[in-house]
Formats: C-alpha cells, structure tokens, sequence
C-alpha cells in the first residue's frame, strides 16, 4: 500500500508545529521557521536525537509496531532537522525510526524543519509528554534539563507544558530519592503515591526500608502514608525499622544467611514482630541451588 503523502499529525505535535502559543505550542520561542514533507529521506542518513528523554523502547511494542509499518507504511511522519553535514536528526518519531528499520525500509517520510538545540529539546520532551510515555522519573529528567539548558523557573516550565508549578515541583522532588527507589518507580514497582510518601521522611535508612516493607508487604500507598507519618513522629512507636535496628541479631542472621545462600535475603518486619525472609532468586537453576542447600540445613 502506498504511503499517503500528507497525513496529518497528532494533536499535540501538530499544536507545536503551528507555534500557537497556547499550551506546549508555546514551546517554541519567536516565528516557527516553515516546515517542508519529504517522503524519500533516507534511514542510513537520520541520527537520534541526543536530547530524547526516553531511554527506554520496549523491544515487543518495536517489533508490533514494524508489523504494522510492513502492512500499512509510515502512516504519520516524523520530524527532522538537517544539519550542515547533510545528515538529519530526529526531532520526534525515534520510535517509528526505530520500528521502519526493522520492517526493512530505506526511506521514511518526515517533516523537515530548522531548529536550534534548545528547540531540539523543548520539542522533543513536549511530543513524549504530550503522548505520555514517559516514566515518572524521566519527567522528572526532562523537567530539570528544560530548567538547566532553557534557564527556566518552575512556574515559567509549568506555563509552558500547561502544567501547575505544585506538578513540577513534585516531579523533580523525585529525583532526590535513592537510586533504587527511582528504579522500582520505573519499572512501576511503586506508584508516584508510594513516592511522595516516602519523600516525607528525611532519613535514608528510613526510605529504603519502607521501601522494602512496600515491595514485600504490598503496602498500599495510605499505608505507606500512615508508616512515614510514624517514622517522622518525635514519639516512634516501635515499628520493624526500630526494631531491627536495635537487635542486632537479626543483623547478624541476615548476613550469615546472606553468605550461606550467596542472595540478598531481606528482612521485613510490622509493628506487631511479624514479618517475611525473602530469598530472591536468578532463575530455575538457581531456585534448584537454593533449595539444595535447604537440603543441607536439614541434615545440620
């Protein structure tokens, strides 16, 4: 099927493109140079977009969406720049980019535009936030890098991704989490909820111990609320956190454990003493592994 010469582009590209000042289309400083359609650019010749704030593509989706292009073509068109060397550089469509090569196309058709690096970035995150793809803490990424590289404040970004300054501020509060709690927010382990939660609590140790007990425990994020609120109360009641930090025989059978399963075992306690040990493991093999050496418990 031939691929239609001038389909029209998605509601929130297109605001940018026509510079309406209204919303993300007032992304775009001053008169928005005129764009041209080509529809024989050539793959070999696009580079990515070095200020693309997604860093993840899920390989499936890819692959569906390549079937879909080997069907149907390129039915919206990404957007380019050129640049002096005669080479392109992808302003928007990374993902249709990705897929056109898998489904074995030389050509894709694209919008080819001017635009500055400044440009490049504030275009390139207003199409991913606009088509929300992007995970809280590359948000959160992007929101930094349009303060730091635009010299923006909070309160001018929010005007310009039409989102309140509270908004902003929340998002790029998560980047002062703990790496790990940042990577189960990515991988949707725990919701923006369990994270504004656990931003309460100032001490470190505390974070990532509520957040294990969130990730073992399945603690909704009311629970979680209400855990935080206890942890930062001048009065603690004695919960797990205190308690395993005041016995150090549960320290000391964590990492005698640890050693004899060579896993990570984790510990999770509630305010009543109850509580889990979770061996985590690799895969079968090592599952096989770790019961065998229950096995060898047994005969101590």
């Amino acid at each position: 099927m031939a691929t239609p010469k001038k389909p029209a582009l998605g509601k929130g590209l297109n605001d940018i493109m026509a510079n309406k000042g209204e919303g993300l289309g007032a992304l775009l400083k001053g008169g928005a140079p005129a764009n041209h359609i080509s529809d024989n650019v050539n793959l070999s010749l696009i580079d990515v977009n070095p200020y693309q704030p997604r860093t993840e593509f899920d390989e499936e989706a890819l692959n569906e969406l390549a079937s879909s292009i080997k069907q149907l073509g390129v039915i919206q068109p990404i957007t380019l720049r050129k640049l002096d060397n005669g080479r392109y550089q992808i302003i928007s469509g990374e993902r249709r980019c990705r897929a056109s090569k898998l489904a074995g196309l030389a050509t894709i058709p694209a919008y080819i535009r001017t635009a500055g690096d400044e440009q490049m970035l504030e275009m390139a995150i207003a199409e991913n936030l606009q088509r929300e793809d992007l995970d809280p803490i590359e948000i959160a990424i992007s929101f930094q890098r349009l303060i730091d590289e635009c010299n923006l404040t909070q309160e001018n970004l929010g005007d310009r991704v039409g989102k309140q300054r509270s908004t902003v501020t929340n998002y790029l509060r998560l980047l002062k989490l703990p790496d790990e709690i940042k990577l189960g927010l990515r991988k949707q382990l725990i919701t923006m909820g369990h994270a504004k939660a656990l931003l309460g609590i100032d001490d470190l140790n505390d974070q990532n111990f509520l957040f294990e007990r969130i990730l073992n425990e399945g603690l909704s994020v009311r629970e979680t609320e209400e855990a935080a609120a206890e942890m930062k109360s001048p009065e603690k009641k004695k919960t797990g956190r205190t308690k395993r930090n005041t016995d150090d025989s549960y320290k000391a059978l964590e990492d005698s454990l640890n050693g004899f399963f060579n896993s990570k075992v984790k510990f999770s306690r509630t305010d009543k003493g109850n509580g889990k040990i979770v061996i985590p493991f690799k895969n079968d093999q090592d599952l096989e592994r770790i019961i065998s050496l229950f096995d060898k418990l047994k005969s101590l």
